[in-house]
């Protein structure tokens, strides 16, 4: 069966001085998949935009471009959406192939590219906050013995970073580089993703970075809080016997009916939900809230 959400994503500014111009970019859409559909959707802006323009990035994201040319104050963008979510098909880790195959049939050769295969290259190297090295590479070695099928070691990988990394939210930004992560042993969703991330394409497979919302649980006994969500990372691994397949390293396990694919890209700079530029604004940081709310 199906489950339906309702997400309201909130996003405000409030600048120390007045941003006289500003662009922005939002992914806060939905991309409709083979597991989802994006059923309805809002957006409101204020103030109002004195333009905008809803197109697709290059990854194939809903992308929604905002251009302010009028002194502001604050900024407040809110996203609701009404999204269902299938069940997706299940996947025989066990019979995918080996690992090696992989990588070689994603190495540069000189017979004719298959489609899936040629997009798929294009996540195999490093991004701004994905380096490559040995590093990542002799983290992820017992996991990928010779031959074993693919999905069986992404999933030993993922079963790692769960067992060997403490979730904490303090002990990391967005610019904090990864070998520091991997040397402190903790971080958050968006840090295991990107460590998964490098592991894998260190050793020459391909691997995306998904963005998106996770249905959080509230304490027995007491109702959901509005805002208590947030937004989520997971990694996404091309197999080419099953496509492309999902691994959430923050929680151990394949992501299912309760994970809302928002967007994928190379790393999290590619698919951040809202970031531009701006002219004028002094200090100033987001607050952001995030209420999955199951219907």
């Amino acid at each position: 069966m199906s489950r339906r959400y309702q997400v309201l994503h909130d996003t405000r500014y409030r600048y120390a001085t007045p941003v006289s111009l500003a662009q922005q970019l939002a992914h806060l859409w939905p991309r409709d998949c083979a597991w989802q559909r994006c059923l309805t959707q809002d957006l409101q802006v204020s103030p109002p935009p004195c333009r905008r323009v809803d197109s697709l990035d290059v990854f194939g994201n809903p992308l929604t471009r905002l251009a302010f040319e009028r002194p502001h104050a604050a900024l407040h963008v809110r996203a609701q959406l009404l999204v269902e979510v299938l069940p997706r098909r299940a996947i025989e880790l066990q019979t995918s192939p080996p690992w090696p195959m992989v990588r070689q049939a994603l190495s540069y050769r000189w017979q004719a590219w298959q489609a899936d295969a040629l997009d798929a290259t294009r996540y195999r190297f490093p991004s701004p906050y994905v380096g490559l090295g040995p590093a990542f590479e002799h983290f992820a070695d017992a996991c990928f013995p010779p031959q074993r099928p693919l999905l069986e070691a992404v999933a030993a990988l993922m079963h790692k970073i769960h067992a060997e990394f403490a979730f904490d939210a303090s002990a990391t930004q967005v610019a904090t580089p990864l070998l520091t992560v991997l040397e402190r042993r903790r971080g958050v969703c968006q840090d295991f993703a990107h460590l998964m991330l490098a592991c894998l394409r260190s050793r020459g497979l391909a691997a995306r970075y998904v963005s998106g919302y996770l249905l959080t649980q509230p304490p027995p006994g007491q109702a959901r809080l509005v805002g208590a969500d947030a937004s989520h990372a997971w990694v996404s691994v091309y197999c080419p016997s099953n496509g492309w397949v999902d691994f959430d390293p923050t929680n151990n396990l394949l992501p299912a009916l309760e994970h809302i694919t928002l967007a994928w890209g190379r790393d999290f700079g590619d698919v951040s939900p809202l970031r531009g530029v701006i002219l004028g604004g002094g200090h100033h940081d987001p607050e952001v809230q995030v209420t999955v709310t199951p219907l």
